[in-house]
């Protein structure tokens, strides 16, 4: 069963302290893994409760940004500003590993396992870490959209167990992306666990694509 939460719309503004690191795709400086882990320990008071649909979390997130003072993208402009945010984000992941698609006004973003988490574990590797710094300062220049965190497992270990590690995954990344500034209300958290593999498997295999997150980026129109 899959867990969707929406996140409040609260203040994005996370006091974190910590080193600074460098970026070793765009050489700028970044956050250390200590300021990370103050971003994901104020998660939990930034979650509304579970909704029942993925349209519900949409709607929720479109109230928020309504209530941020963010307007909606007007008309038929949402192409344009949508081939925009996609040459950013191909532009800040380029080599990175992540993949970048476009279907219609909706862009994804695939993040495989062997650059996001262990086999089993939700903490965020150092090289994700990175590329989502750079996915959350395109999503800042881009805040007219509505952001899907969708988080999915490998087959190993329980299908409770998948399900309830996909959504501390999906809930960690949100929590990253909110430290770099993005509102919450933004952001759609779902945990699928290994109810949607990529690649077809048996039980207990560890297979890094299956062991992903994928970012859903939607335009918010009237």
């Amino acid at each position: 069963m899959k867990n969707i939460i929406a996140l409040a719309a609260l203040s994005t503004t996370i006091l974190v302290a910590g080193c600074q690191t460098t970026d070793p795709y765009s050489r700028e400086t970044k956050t250390s893994n200590t300021a990370k882990g103050a971003a994901i320990g104020a998660l939990g008071g930034a979650v509304l409760g579970a909704l029942t649909n993925t349209s519900s979390g949409e709607q929720a997130a479109k109230n928020a940004m309504i209530g941020a003072g963010i307007g909606a993208i007007a008309g038929g402009a949402s192409g344009r500003y949508m081939d925009q945010q996609e040459k950013k984000l191909r532009e800040r992941l380029d080599e990175t590993g992540v993949g970048v698609t476009r279907v219609g006004d909706t862009i994804q973003l695939v993040m495989p396992g062997d650059i996001t988490f262990a086999t089993g574990r939700a903490e965020i590797n150092n090289q994700f870490d990175y590329v989502l710094q750079d996915v959350g300062l395109v999503l800042q220049e881009f805040d007219k959209t509505v952001v899907f965190i969708d988080g999915h497992t490998d087959t190993v270990g329980s299908y409770q167990k998948n399900d309830e590690l996909s959504q501390a995954r999906a809930n960690n990344v949100a929590a990253r992306l909110m430290q770099e500034g993005i509102l919450g209300g933004r952001l759609v958290v779902t945990g699928y666990g290994e109810s949607r593999l990529k690649v077809p498997t048996g039980d207990g295999v560890n297979e890094p694509l299956n062991r992903r997150v994928e970012i859903r980026l939607e335009p918010y129109t009237n």
